[in-house]
């Protein structure tokens, strides 16, 4: 399958899905190698729903657009999964007036946390929707990614209340309602009663490299691709991430 990603956004994206293949792929072989079920909140047009359907597996994806979810239904049938994905309208915040509880093997909490008004509230109700040793795969805006952009852009008043606001902002226009450091996203994710897998931090660089040298250098693309692979799983630069990326499991009791 080729990647069903454009080039550009694989930048922002390929680390993720590379983890999330992998924890699948593993989840999968430690059953009885059935297909999973798979809940992706907050899943938009399908950007991990549907290469995650060309895997074998059934999605169920969560969004609150009708027209996300029409762009879904598409992009499903030209992937020729759409009997794998089912699109339903909600959110994170009433998930189970539209899903069961403890009905999924892994669930996908992509760009979610960071737009809720509860992020705990959030991240339980997305715990409670997966089955004894269920796997989540959570993605949310990193504090240190937006306190170096700012300042790397001079707007260094910014950088600082970013730094020191409790949800991470850097002032009133600012679209992002939360930011997380890794203590703080471990701490929901423990506190949601999952187990934390793994830490990655993603868009490491990607999101600082003028897009022109990127697509008009050649091999350029693949060498920044590389060096975000590398850097994913370094403590040291989870830091100034603009994405953390957390994988956890339910306990299997």
């Amino acid at each position: 399958m080729s990647d069903p990603m454009r080039p550009r956004a694989s930048l922002r994206t390929a680390v993720v899905w590379e983890v999330l293949r992998d924890a699948l792929d593993r989840h999968a072989k430690a059953g009885d190698g059935r297909p999973l079920d798979v809940l992706d909140t907050g899943g938009g047009s399908g950007n991990f729903a549907v290469p995650v359907a060309a895997l074998g597996h059934r999605v169920t994806v969560v969004d609150p657009s009708p027209d996300a979810l029409f762009a879904l239904e598409r992009r499903a049938a030209e992937a020729g999964v759409a009997d794998r994905v089912r699109g339903v309208q909600g959110d994170v915040r009433g998930l189970f007036d539209v899903v069961d509880r403890a009905a999924y093997d892994a669930v996908l909490c992509h760009g979610v946390l960071e737009y809720v008004e509860d992020p705990a509230e959030g991240l339980r109700n997305a715990a409670a929707a997966l089955r004894p040793g269920g796997l989540l795969s959570l993605l949310a805006a990193g504090l240190g990614g937006a306190v170096l952009s700012r300042t790397l852009a001079g707007h260094f008043h910014e950088a600082r209340r970013a730094l020191e606001d409790p949800d991470g902002r850097w002032g009133d226009g600012d679209p992002v309602p939360h930011r997380f450091t890794v203590e703080r996203l471990t701490a929901l994710v423990e506190g949601s009663g999952l187990r934390v897998g793994a830490v990655h931090g993603v868009r490491v660089f990607s999101d600082l490299v003028p897009g022109v040298l990127v697509d008009t250098e050649p091999g350029a693309r693949e060498a920044l691709l590389r060096l975000e692979a590398a850097v994913a799983s370094m403590e040291a630069f989870h830091s100034v991430a603009t994405q953390l990326h957390v994988l956890a499991e339910s306990s299997a009791a």
